[in-house]
């Protein structure tokens, strides 16, 4: 992502800073900076990314601010890397058609108290059209398309696209003459 929306300069925001930062600097949040994420980032700076813009746009459209930065933030608040699943899954139970439900029940389960339904739906229906049923709240298109929005940073590499959308590809075997 540009580095306007590096994690050094969003932490600069200090307005930012207040909404976000029990929750940035809680255990089960920093686990994140260990999940890779599209491309070279971990899913703790994705998150970040996408609450940062998702709270900037709220903003400027006078739409909640805290709802917007906690559901960027909670988005993508799941357990393990995708591009390395376990076991072989049927298609529509693969990452992007699941991981949103995933990441709403891991964010009531550690937050519940900071949550509600607004939140929850951000988290819930950011992966729309993947999940058929869209957001209902304008805070929720915010942070759907600014995760897209910062998600096509993937086209600049098209080569990691199939990774990307979770297609393994066979290592290509190095000959030395």
């Amino acid at each position: 992502m540009k580095k306007k929306y590096s994690v050094e300069n969003i932490l600069k925001d200090s307005n930012y800073v207040k909404i976000v930062e029990y929750f940035i600097n809680h255990e089960e949040f920093q686990k994140r900076k260990s999940i890779p994420h599209h491309g070279d980032i971990s899913v703790f700076e994705h998150s970040l990314q996408v609450s940062y813009l998702a709270y900037k746009v709220a903003k400027r459209m006078k739409a909640d601010q805290i709802i917007a930065a906690l559901g960027g933030l909670f988005h993508d608040f799941y357990e393990e890397s995708w591009q390395s699943p376990t076991k072989k899954r049927p298609f529509f139970k693969k990452h992007g058609f699941v991981h949103a439900k995933a990441a709403c029940l891991n964010a009531e389960k550690h937050f519940p108290e900071y949550l509600n339904k607004k939140t929850k739906n951000c988290i819930a229906r950011h992966m729309f059209p993947l999940n058929p049923i869209p957001p209902i709240y304008v805070e929720g298109w915010i942070v759907t398309i600014v995760d897209k929005y910062i998600s096509m940073e993937i086209f600049k590499d098209p080569s990691k696209l199939p990774s990307y959308i979770g297609i393994k590809q066979k290592q290509k075997e190095l000959k030395y003459e």
